[in-house]
């Protein structure tokens, strides 16, 4: 039977496979529905009917239809809810899909919401079966498209289990055109059994988001409470996941598919869309692959991204728009910070024109080889902690940078680590390392857990990437096995003078580990292999019209000011005793512009030495942008003055040749090079070009090899720093940099940082005013905070802030006294007080943070974040209190 549809090749004739006898598919809708229109105020109504499918088996299905706009057919999509969830939980989506012009069917799973029936784990002849049944009721319905009769045109989309049943419903009904599965699995026996290791707390939590064992069909029951006893999983438990699993139809599905997978997920990582993204581009089918910066880890789901891109693609292989825009055939978010002043990951995303795979652009990064023995402790305890569960994205443990530690915690003793030199240039890892090794063990079979570590200049071992690892289990050991490792996908990037550290420990917290004691011996058989994925790229920001024009403008007003500063009255008299002081500023005041009694500043005071970086801190409207126009000579006080080097500053003044300024951004001719931008504004100012101090400028920057390519060629991290080198021609003894970071990413705010840091180190001054609370943090020597035009505090930002010994320990529930009185007493810790929110500890001179994340893990307390207590944003929030 031919199903090729007319202008889409990519569609090869298939057989319907759907294996459920006639008797068995009896599908009854009771009654009418219950019918309900959602409002909108910019978008056609949509209409809802709710309704119960009754499948020949007897499970009651709960489900939504959604409409909206005119009569007429059009292309359905079914949407799946992710377990322990509902429907409800795909509504909005369902509505704006609807909106969009799309019939949408949404339904609560068997075991889930109203819904009836045992958990299958979208077993073929439950949950799969249950799919087939929908796509018949839209076959009749008027709303819905048909390709012929009985076969609506229909997508599926969900996320995490309602992704595995959109992969398995492309595999099991031959009626289904495009898929859109985000943050599934393809292959479930590998994901719950890893290299034949089972991933105890992830099935845990499986069993406890299901209600309990009991609401499982009893043949997954048995398998669950088998495996969890031994620890071992045996063959029958893997056919048993594998025959629910999308692999197991992997020649069939033959769609269209969107694969949208989570780079912080340690329950379906990367390496799971890769299996599925090979197997259906296989088949003929198109495939675009998304890495998205959450997971079920945590971190940002990107929600409204996603959403938008599954519309297009069902635009496209639905409605048959050729237009529509899907996107990339690869796409992966990268962040590497968190905005302060919301709380929010700062994200980029960068891309390419086909897939890579995990393995692209591969590079040899040779490790310390010596044979290394540890220890698997009697009973597996301690373990050894890498991902948890719940705990391990945004908002989780992972996110202690204000600590600069994270969950990941080996025990000494019970791991081997091997280290690589510092890496010479900064390196983007892009798919899976690999390594060989061999293992030796005391006992028949080895378990290891196999993991990298990015570690820094000064030996800190950073946050691991997305705190995965890879299980192994070694059998016949005891005679030594060469064994290949294939560490989890990651997208990073190391740092240049980093180095990479592979680390095999015999335990971890959320995988069960052999009880018995034994020793193991690893050495390294090969080289770190590091996939690079050159063909992955960062799309630079386009650059605005208005860059080709202002330098030359900027040249006009520079000399419209020296012009009418040499006509002014003279400057009054420098203070020889502030001629050290880069900066004086004593009572300045500058009121709005008609008006008698309102201040933008208000007899503000402070001080900047030599040498300092000092960070300019304030709500909107608290008067910082009044404070650096003043400062730079742009507009003049009503009261006060400020003296830079003891000299008055006012528009023209000689001194401001001593101040360099980055204020709203600089604009660069794009036909020309970085070099032959700066030295043509340079020339702009008139000076002798010796005064230029141009190449001193330009190391400070860190811009290298780039300088000599066309500014259109830079990205925006480029272009920001070219932009702070043209600040700092001449040297000046003062910079002035608003908003420096503005429209970085995370790398690249990184780097800005590095460049105000090495320009101080000099002897020099910078001042920055800056909204992002925990950049300001990390390179600011001093602070000022402002509010409504007044000064509120200015000092050293560790007074500011005050002690980092106290650290927040949030909690899922209340901690009871006992528990709070035993974490008191633990080594390390002063004093454990509770507090609504969980636990306040304060720790000791011997106490750390891992050591006491360790401590909590092992006496059970549900963690969800761990933070000190006071950082730079409770300060400032305190200091300015409502006006934020």
């Amino acid at each position: 039977m031919d199903l090729r549809l007319p202008g889409r090749p990519w569609l090869r004739s298939r057989r319907l496979r759907r294996t459920l006898a006639a008797a068995a598919a009896v599908v009854v809708l009771a009654g009418a529905g219950t019918w309900t229109a959602v409002a909108s105020d910019d978008a056609p109504p949509v209409r809802r009917a709710d309704r119960v499918m009754t499948t020949g088996d007897g499970v009651r299905i709960d489900t939504s239809f959604f409409t909206a706009g005119p009569d007429g057919r059009r292309p359905a999509v079914l949407l799946g809810h992710g377990f322990g969830g509902s429907k409800e939980d795909v509504r909005e989506q369902a509505e704006d899909l609807a909106r969009d012009g799309y019939a949408v069917l949404t339904w609560s799973a068997r075991g889930f919401g109203r819904s009836t029936g045992k958990i299958g784990l979208n077993d073929p002849e439950g949950e799969v079966a249950d799919v087939s049944r929908l796509i018949d009721w839209l076959a009749g319905r008027p709303e819905v498209r048909l390709d012929k009769a009985g076969d609506p045109r229909v997508g599926i989309a969900g996320n995490s289990y309602g992704g595995a049943v959109a992969l398995l419903g492309a595999g099991h009904d031959d009626r289904v055109d495009a898929i859109a599965p985000a943050i599934t699995y393809f292959d479930l026996a590998d994901a719950l059994f890893p290299g034949g290791v089972f991933k105890k707390l992830w099935a845990g939590a499986f069993v406890t988001s299901g209600g309990g064992c009991a609401r499982f069909e009893p043949a997954l029951c048995a398998m669950y409470e088998r495996v969890a006893e031994s620890g071992v999983p045996d063959d029958r438990a893997r056919a048993l996941l594998e025959a629910r699993s999308p692999s197991a139809v992997a020649d069939r599905i033959d769609v269209p598919t969107l694969l949208m997978q989570g780079q912080t997920d340690s329950l379906f990582p990367l390496g799971q869309a890769d299996a599925a993204a090979r197997a259906i581009r296989a088949n003929g089918a198109p495939v675009d692959v998304d890495w998205l910066a959450g997971g079920h880890d945590g971190g940002d789901p990107e929600t409204d991204r996603l959403h938008g891109r599954v519309r297009a693609w069902f635009d496209r292989y639905l409605k048959g728009d050729k237009n529509a825009d899907t996107g990339p055939a690869f796409r992966v978010t990268r962040t590497g910070g968190v905005d302060s002043t919301d709380g929010r990951a700062q994200l980029r995303g960068a891309s390419a024109d086909s897939y890579p795979g995990l393995a692209a652009g591969t590079r040899s990064v040779p490790l310390a080889d010596r044979e290394q023995r540890f220890a698997n402790p009697a009973g597996a305890n301690p373990p050894a902690v890498s991902a948890l569960p719940g705990i391990g994205g945004s908002g989780g443990l992972s996110q202690l940078s204000s600590l600069g530690v994270g969950v990941s915690l080996d025990f000494p003793g019970q791991h081997a680590r091997f280290d690589s030199a510092p890496v010479a240039r900064d390196l983007r890892v892009t798919g899976s390392p690999t390594v060989t090794v061999r293992v030796r063990s005391t006992s028949d079979d080895a378990v290891l857990f196999a993991k990298v570590y990015d570690v820094g200049p000064d030996g800190r071992q950073q946050v691991l990437p997305s705190q995965l690892v890879t299980p192994v289990r070694v059998e016949g050991a005891r005679a030594g096995k060469d064994v290949r490792l294939t560490l989890p996908a990651v997208d990073h990037e190391v740092r240049k003078g980093h180095r990479l550290r592979l680390v095999l420990a015999s335990t971890d917290l959320g995988y069960a580990s052999p009880a018995a004691p034994a020793t193991y011996s690893v050495a390294l058989k090969s080289d770190l292999t590091v996939p690079t994925a050159p063909g992955v790229s960062t799309a630079a920001a386009p650059l605005p019209a208005w860059v080709v024009w202002l330098p030359v403008a900027g040249a006009v007003i520079a000399l419209a000011l020296l012009l009418t500063g040499r006509r002014r009255t003279a400057a009054p008299a420098p203070d020889p005793e502030l001629a050290g002081v880069p900066l004086q500023i004593t009572g300045l005041s500058k009121r709005y512009a008609r008006s008698a009694d309102r201040y933008a500043v208000r007899e503000l005071s402070f001080r900047v030495e030599k040498g300092q970086v000092l960070g300019l801190l304030g709500p909107n409207g608290a008067g910082k942008t009044t404070t650096l126009r003043m400062l730079m000579g742009l507009i003049r006080p009503d009261d006060g003055e400020i003296r830079v080097f003891g000299h008055a500053v006012r528009p023209g003044a000689p001194v401001l040749s001593r101040v360099g300024a980055f204020v709203e951004g600089a604009g660069f001719l794009p036909h020309l090079s970085g070099r032959e931008n700066l030295e043509l504004y340079w020339a702009a100012t008139g000076r002798p070009p010796e005064d230029a101090h141009l190449d001193e400028a330009l190391e400070i920057a860190g811009l290298g090899d780039a300088l000599a390519r066309a500014v259109r060629t830079y990205s925006q991290g480029m272009r920001q720093r070219l932009a702070i080198a043209q600040a700092m021609l001449g040297l000046p003894d003062l910079l002035i940099l608003d908003e420096p970071t503005n429209g970085l990413d995370p790398p690249q705010i990184r780097e800005m940082r590095e460049v105000m840091i090495r320009y101080a180190a000099a002897g020099r001054t910078v001042i920055v005013s800056s909204h992002l609370l925990a950049e300001v943090e990390q390179s600011c020597t001093h602070l000022v905070v402002m509010d409504r035009g007044r000064l509120v505090q200015a000092g050293p930002v560790h007074e500011i802030i005050g002690s980092g010994d106290t650290l927040l320990v949030g909690t899922v529930t209340p901690v009871e006294e006992p528990v709070a009185e035993k974490v008191a007493a633990l080594p390390g810790i002063a004093s454990a007080v509770r507090t609504e929110e969980g636990l306040l500890v304060r720790l000791d001179a011997d106490g750390t943070a891992p050591r006491l994340i360790a401590e909590l893990v092992r006496l059970e307390v549900p963690v969800t974040s761990v933070g000190p207590h006071r950082r730079l944003e409770d300060a400032f929030l305190t200091l300015i209190g409502g006006s934020a």
